[in-house]
């Protein structure tokens, strides 16, 4: 008789075990019938912002050990992108603006590509493998990140204009459609 009670109790505290297991079944319907038709976002490039303040002085030896100044470039539009090799959307769009350099470099338009901390052979190694040929600083010491734009994020893109004023901002990958839509203009200045 023993038995039976301990049988009959077990049954008794299976409801709500079955009561939860329905609730869960019943909220995953609902929100597969509300979210079904909710359209599925395919552009997942980054927007900049909007930004009106001046390019930091920044001085770093680009892979084949020159000094090179984002003083420089004074009287172009320069595209700064802060990278890593590690990082995916970093490797993504970087035949992006490999194009977009091409396109535009006779319109004073420039990519400065500042490699944050990877070692030289593995810059030069990427450099090769994505066929950049945009200036590309190397950054062991984090001047770039840290103190001159102040960011820890990769990507990072700054758009300095012909003034040398930063005016676009952008924190995560930048495809070639955002490009065109929001550098094109400030080249075309």
């Amino acid at each position: 008789m023993t038995d039976l009670k301990r049988l009959s109790a077990s049954r008794i505290n299976l409801f709500p075990l079955l009561f939860e297991g329905l609730g869960l079944t019943l909220i995953a319907a609902t929100l597969y019938y509300v979210l079904r038709d909710v359209p599925v976002q395919t552009d997942l490039s980054a927007v900049p912002v909007r930004v009106n303040y001046p390019a930091p002085e920044l001085s770093l030896t680009d892979v084949q050990g020159n000094l090179s100044s984002l003083n420089d470039y004074r009287g172009q539009v320069v595209l700064v992108n802060l990278w890593a090799t590690w990082c995916p959307p970093c490797k993504e769009e970087m035949p992006a603006l490999e194009a977009f350099y091409h396109k535009y470099q006779k319109d004073g338009f420039t990519v400065v590509a500042i490699n944050d901390g990877d070692p030289t052979p593995d810059v030069i190694q990427f450099v090769e493998d994505y066929g950049l040929t945009f200036p590309v600083w190397l950054d062991p010491e984090y001047i770039a990140t840290e103190q001159a734009f102040k960011t820890l994020n990769l990507p990072s893109s700054f758009v300095i204009d012909r003034e040398g004023t930063i005016v676009l901002s952008w924190v995560g990958g930048i495809d070639r459609k955002a490009l065109e839509k929001y550098v094109s203009p400030v080249i075309k200045e």
